[in-house]
C-alpha cells in the first residue's frame, strides 16, 4: 500500500513542484554599473520621475530608485572600465503618456531616436506601440513605449 502512495506523492511533486518554482521567483531591482553616480542619479530621477528610496549600504556608491511594480532600480558606481554598449542590449520603461515624455526629454536636452536611430523620430511596432530609444549618461540604451 506504500508503495502506490509514495509514486502518487513523486508524481505530484513532478507537477507541483515547477509551478511552486515560478510562484517562488520574482525580479526584484536592475542594476546598472555607472561611472559618476550622481549624474546618474539625476539622469534617472528627472527624466523619469523615479523616488529614491532607501538604500542599505550608505557608502556614498550606490543610489536605489523605486520604477514601480515593485521594482528598484540600482545604480551603483565603481571604478569605470569600459564596457561594450549595443541598442539591442537595453532596459525598457512603459509610460502612459509619451507625448509627456518626449516633452520632458527636451526640456532636459536629452536626445532621443527610433530604432533605425533617426533622431528625434518615433518608432512605431507593428502592434501599433510607440517607441522612442534615449543614452543614459553612462551610453547605456532605454526604450519607452506607450504599452502601458
Amino acid at each position: 500500500m506504500k508503495k502506490p502512495a509514495i509514486a502518487m506523492l513523486f508524481f505530484l511533486m513532478t507537477i507541483i513542484s515547477p509551478n511552486l518554482m515560478a510562484q517562488q521567483t520574482k525580479i526584484t531591482h536592475i542594476a546598472i554599473y555607472v561611472k559618476e553616480l550622481k549624474r546618474s542619479t539625476d539622469f534617472y530621477k528627472n527624466i523619469f520621475q523615479f523616488p529614491e528610496i532607501e538604500e542599505p549600504f550608505k557608502d556614498g556608491l550606490h543610489t536605489w530608485l523605486n520604477i514601480g511594480n515593485n521594482l528598484s532600480l540600482h545604480l551603483i558606481e565603481a571604478p569605470w572600465e569600459p564596457v561594450t554598449i549595443n541598442k539591442i542590449n537595453h532596459i525598457c520603461f512603459s509610460v502612459a503618456d509619451m507625448d509627456l515624455i518626449i516633452s520632458n526629454l527636451k526640456k532636459q536636452k536629452v536626445e532621443f531616436e527610433d530604432w533605425p536611430g533617426n533622431k528625434n523620430k518615433i518608432n512605431i511596432r507593428p502592434d501599433g506601440i510607440k517607441q522612442i530609444y534615449v543614452q543614459d549618461p553612462d551610453g547605456y540604451w532605454i526604450e519607452i513605449n506607450d504599452e502601458y
